[in-house]
């Protein structure tokens, strides 16, 4: 059977067509967007499932002699820890949040991983770990819907940003599709595609449009901001052949993650003393503060969690003003609450889409801890990240040559107000028009997987 398959940065979701057009699967209870994250008892237990479900006995069997040592480990893990093999060591989604929440020191938690796709410097190592993570994840959605359908899901179209990463993008985009091309065969994919996200958001809308236009899409996804001119309308929706429809596209490496962090940063981490000052009046250094919430940067996390970090906290803690702030961050530090933290932020962005403040506990971090923050503050706070992804949009029509009829918005960060209002200040008075924030890219990848394999 033929699908759609958004491996978000965000969420997943897949989708198939029916009669009434593109359908998405529930994959979490009746939720059909399931968050990208999953939370392992032990990381070397996420190779260990890839392998014990993986279909394709030729390939099982390459896989299980490749990743011998990660499987000897977790043998190990499972001796050592008392895991018996029925026992549930996997846990995906929101699931996956709530264990990371209850236990952020015992197990191994990765949110967003194709954050990390087509980084440069990767050892081979660290490759062979992301394809495990992908395919893990993958393996699970994929054995969700099917168990939906009462089907094999076999052939698919897998949507992609236009650029993975800003540095070397040509290389870095042939690893992370690599790595993606090599995750879905072991999740059971036999034919495998990719489609530009913001073409296949695109496509979705051109399914409701009743006259031709020109329309500048605009995907603001968890990792990436895509943008695409192009012509659609009912003149074009049934060719096979769009190349010569798509006009212009732009995308790079910023994203509602980058937003996130922004918010973390600037709002969260002077709680923990990032615009503190040191008894001799200089400023506290604030590199360790940003790497701590950069949460889709490996380096940066690796860095956060070196002993180098820990000897520089015990350090700055001797000539600190007001070293209980920075014993806070200590605390956050050992007790790896960073990402909690960072998806704090991510809930403040979307509660101020609704409303003018938001007032946000962080309890689980000390007692009565919190702040109130106000929507225009946040709008400061994200400015360098919505302005490169106003130049996207810009650079498309500038590419284009032509400006576009209306604006359709679509992706998570796309319903806030704020980009919203930004985005009509710097393009000019377009019409714009929001999509399915969670469904386009999904659904779009359903359509175009339709066309092309049947």
């Amino acid at each position: 059977m033929i699908c759609g398959f958004d491996y978000g940065t965000s969420n997943c979701a897949i989708g198939v067509m029916s009669e009434e057009g593109a359908r998405l699967l529930p994959l979490e209870d009746d939720n059909a967007f399931l968050p990208s994250t999953l939370y392992a008892l032990d990381r070397d237990l996420i190779t260990e499932s890839v392998g014990y479900n993986m279909l394709d006995e030729a390939q099982r069997q390459a896989f299980l002699h490749d990743r011998q040592a990660a499987l000897l480990r977790a043998q190990r893990v499972r001796r050592e820890e008392d895991v018996r093999q029925d026992d549930q060591v996997l846990f995906f989604g929101r699931k996956a949040f709530a264990e990371y929440y209850d236990f952020p020191e015992e197990g191994y938690f990765v949110k967003s991983p194709k954050s990390f796709l087509g980084g440069s410097g990767l050892r081979r190592e660290h490759i062979h770990f992301f394809e495990d993570v992908v395919a893990c994840m993958m393996q699970n959605v994929k054995r969700k819907a099917e168990a939906t359908l009462g089907q094999s899901l076999t052939r698919t179209v897998i949507g992609r940003p236009v650029n993975f990463q800003g540095i070397n993008a040509e290389a870095s985009n042939r690893q992370a599709l690599e790595i993606l091309t090599t995750a879905s065969k072991r999740a059971g994919f036999e034919c495998v595609e990719f489609l530009y996200e913001p073409i296949a958001a695109g496509l979705d809308f051109e399914t409701r449009l009743e006259q031709d236009k020109t329309v500048l899409v605009v995907d603001i996804g968890g990792g990436t901001t895509d943008c695409a001119m192009v012509r659609m309308g009912p003149s074009y929706a049934e060719k096979l052949d769009r190349k010569d429809d798509f006009l212009a596209h732009t995308g790079e490496r910023v994203g509602g993650n980058d937003l996130d962090i922004r918010i973390a940063g600037k709002h969260f981490m002077p709680l923990f003393g990032m615009d503190s000052r040191l008894k001799t009046g200089l400023p506290m250094p604030t590199q360790l503060y940003w790497n701590a919430v950069t949460t889709n940067d490996v380096s940066a996390i690796a860095t956060f969690n070196s002993q180098q970090t820990q000897q520089q906290i015990e350090e700055l803690l001797r000539d600190a003003a007001h070293p209980e702030l920075l014993s806070r961050f200590a605390r956050l530090r050992k007790d790896k609450q960073n990402f909690h933290i960072v998806r704090n932020a991510e809930e403040v962005k979307i509660a101020l889409s609704n409303s003018l403040s938001h007032q946000v506990s962080l309890d689980y971090i000390e007692a009565e801890l919190g702040l109130s923050l106000p929507r225009d503050a946040m709008a400061k706070s994200i400015a360098p990240p919505l302005e490169k992804m106003l130049s996207l949009m810009t650079e498309a029509i500038e590419q284009a040559g032509e400006q576009p009829d209306l604006i359709y918005i679509t992706g998570g960060s796309a319903q806030s107000p704020v980009i919203r209002a930004a985005i009509e200040d710097e393009i000019g008075r377009i019409p714009v028009v929001d999509g399915d924030h969670f469904g386009s890219v999904a659904s779009g990848l359903s359509v175009w997987a339709e066309r092309i394999f049947r």
